[in-house]
């Protein structure tokens, strides 16, 4: 039972209200029972001021037995000196607790004010009050009140009793109210525990109430939504481990298979450099993927970075053309470039070269002998757009939603001939993202592809 939810929720919510309620208690307490104690002080001094009053309208023998007699009446006790503090009338007995309050007033001291001189109500038998007596300017007595501490804790005791008891009833009330409420909450928190573990054993089909409108209703749709995410993610990491076993498998096994033959005694010199360049080329296209495959992984631990400048992207465009047009003219394919020289964009130049280069390269696989391929520059705005058009073979509409997804080809034959990894769109998106911008794909198969890049100008651009 300790163990469980609905326990440790009502548990932890008791202890913090038990602590609320305590300093709650305990302020209250203590400022009502100051309360009384200090109308017992305020009293007290009250009396003896009064006292102090009549006398110094007539500070003569009858005056001082009437004070005496009146206070003898009630609960206190009055005890009347002269200017050197010798006691000349008392209501009732001078006990020894108060003689050392007697005797610790400065009966020299010109005093015009009542006080209080004894408030440790709690320490001592009495507390008390002094008043001085002035007549005509001079100083002829004191009058002393004092009140047994008995009264005084008696009240504040009856006063503990009653807090006492409410704050069992209080505690009471509360930990039926706790309890109720804790069951209340955690009926759907262990429905939602329960639909976790099945999904920790691989079962991704849960369900859940998500028709409630507060936050546990949106936890329930979290779940819901996770637990279709990770089926798909299932799939998708099955699909993603196949698909790398065969990237892999494939390059090694043409490199295992012709260095075999390359070993044979009867093969001749231009057989062996065929197979020599064949094992080249399949060693330069594993290393491109394992290329690919640290950037994404880069890409996934956040610890890809962008080091963004003002780039002139004519320049920079124009260094890509000198560089891929031999390609284009190889087979025959006529690329064209439309980029204002005033075009400025705030990108990392050496990540958005690789972007493009990776474009221009599926545009030149994918375009037959005499079409052709056109990368075109504008700004509309505080955008840039850089589209990339060729007249190819096209992209499928089925295909078209999944074109940016890991190891994903149209081409699902994967031979050699039809290249790449299904990798360099993703590292191409991961990209343009990183630099704030959009990345998109439309296509028509048999007409031809479009990728268009739009960029936020950064910089002083802005």
């Amino acid at each position: 039972m300790f163990i469980k939810l609905s326990f440790k929720i009502g548990f932890l919510f008791f202890v913090f209200i038990l602590i609320i309620e305590s300093l709650l208690f305990f302020v209250l307490y203590t400022n009502i029972a100051n309360e009384r104690i200090e109308d017992v002080l305020d009293n007290l001094l009250a009396r003896a001021n009064t006292h102090s009053e009549v006398l110094e309208l007539n500070f003569n023998e009858s005056t001082l037995e009437h004070v005496g007699i009146m206070e003898s009446a009630s609960d206190f006790v009055v005890v009347i000196t002269d200017e050197l503090g010798n006691v000349i009338n008392h209501s009732d007995t001078i006990q020894q607790e108060m003689r050392p309050v007697l005797e610790a007033v400065n009966y020299n001291a010109n005093q015009t004010e009542g006080r209080v001189v004894e408030d440790r109500w709690d320490d001592k038998q009495y507390i008390a009050a002094e008043s001085p007596v002035n007549v005509g300017g001079d100083q002829r007595g004191h009058v002393f009140m004092f009140a047994d501490t008995a009264d005084v804790k008696k009240n504040v005791n009856q006063l503990s009793n009653q807090f006492i008891v409410i704050a069992l009833l209080t505690f009471g009330l509360t930990i039926i109210t706790i309890f109720i409420l804790s069951r209340f909450i955690t009926y759907p928190l262990i429905k939602m525990k329960e639909a976790t573990e099945q999904l920790s054993l691989g079962r991704n089909k849960v369900e859940l109430h998500t028709d409630r409108k507060d936050e546990l209703g949106e936890l329930a749709k979290s779940i819901t939504k996770l637990a279709n995410e990770l089926d798909q993610l299932k799939t998708a990491r099955n699909e993603f481990l196949a698909s790398i076993s065969h990237e892999l498998r494939t390059p090694l096994t043409y490199i295992k298979g012709y260095a075999d033959i390359i070993n044979r005694q009867d093969i001749t010199e231009s057989e062996v450099k065929e197979y020599t360049t064949i094992i080249r080329e399949e060693s330069e296209h594993l290393s491109v993927l394992i290329r690919n495959l640290f950037e994404l992984a880069k890409m996934d631990r956040n610890r890809f970075t962008i080091q963004r400048e003002e780039v002139s992207l004519h320049k920079l465009i124009h260094s890509i053309a000198d560089r891929i047009k031999p390609a284009f003219a190889e087979k025959n394919i006529n690329f064209t470039i439309n980029c204002p020289e005033n075009t400025v964009a705030f990108v990392d130049p050496e990540r958005f070269e690789q972007v493009l280069v990776n474009i221009l390269d599926n545009a030149k696989k994918h375009s037959s002998e005499g079409t052709n391929v056109q990368l075109e520059v504008s700004q509309i705005g505080k955008e840039v757009i850089v589209a990339i058009t060729d007249e190819g073979e096209g992209i499928p509409n089925k295909d078209l939603p999944y074109v940016f997804d890991r190891l994903y080809r149209v081409e699902k034959s994967r031979s050699r001939q039809s290249g790449g990894s299904g990798l360099g769109l993703t590292i191409a998106k991961e990209i343009i993202e990183a630099h704030g911008g959009q990345i998109e794909i439309k296509s028509e198969q048999g007409e031809g592809t479009s990728v268009i890049i739009r960029l936020i100008r950064g910089g002083n651009d802005v």
